[in-house]
């Protein structure tokens, strides 16, 4: 990903938690899979605003480790929803200057899923307006351990944090500015748990599919009102 010119602060870091396309589907009386389709086109809107937004990386949690425990029909549904929608989206990527970039485990997702992870990557590798970054199959825990595993005698933070990113098959960022999840819940549920050791964290009561870009803009108002300290004292009381 390209860096910024002297002199110029980088982006924002943001990762989103996309809690809710259940839940939202079924209060229509809809089958569950249904709003995870409503929540793919709402990832388009959302990527398509973030550079305009001052985010050059931003991280979406789609699919946890832990949700292979979801009825195997459901799963089977986002396998295929995330295939098409890399296979929908990659052009568009291109075109507006979007790196993707698959993070997590691979060993364990479907030939045809891996297949379309490695186009949409490779077409899109020298794009660099924006870094999305997608977890699938992702565990913030398994990250942690698989970097310790890779090198115990690391003598950084920055050196771990290379690790981190090996473990999980992604390219070294920064870490998480901004962490926003909607559907209601207050938890990080095994997401970033490294990176998001300052961020800022929103809980949005409303569900995903219902999200949108002025909400976004909303979120990241409020982000920039906000002290960010990282353990040091105000401006005012550190004169």
């Amino acid at each position: 990903m390209k860096q910024s010119g002297i002199g110029t602060p980088p982006g924002l870091h943001v990762g989103m938690i996309m809690d809710g396309n259940g839940r939202w589907a079924v209060a229509r009386g809809r089958a569950r899979v249904a709003g995870h389709r409503v929540g793919a086109k709402v990832v388009r809107s959302i990527v398509e605003a973030a550079p305009d937004l001052g985010i050059d990386v931003l991280t979406l949690y789609a699919f946890s480790a832990d949700n292979w425990k979801r009825p195997s029909r459901e799963v089977a549904a986002l396998m295929r929803l995330f295939r098409a929608y890399l296979a929908a989206e990659t052009a568009r990527c291109v075109q507006n200057g979007v790196r993707v970039s698959i993070i997590g485990r691979r060993d364990r997702l479907p030939p045809v899923l891996l297949r379309a992870i490695d186009a949409a990557e490779a077409a899109t590798a020298d794009c660099g307006r924006l870094l999305l970054r997608i977890a699938i199959d992702y565990s913030a825990r398994e990250a942690i351990i698989g970097a310790a595993m890779l090198g115990c005698r690391c003598g950084t933070r920055e050196e771990f944090s290379a690790l981190i990113a090996q473990a999980t098959h992604s390219l070294p960022t920064r870490e998480v500015d901004l962490l926003i999840r909607t559907g209601g819940e207050q938890r990080l549920s095994d997401f970033l748990l490294w990176e998001c050791a300052y961020a800022e964290l929103m809980f949005e009561t409303c569900l995903w599919p219902d999200f949108d870009v002025d909400r976004l803009g909303q979120a990241l108002w409020e982000f920039r009102q906000r002290d960010r300290r990282f353990g040091g004292l105000p401006q005012a009381a550190a004169g």
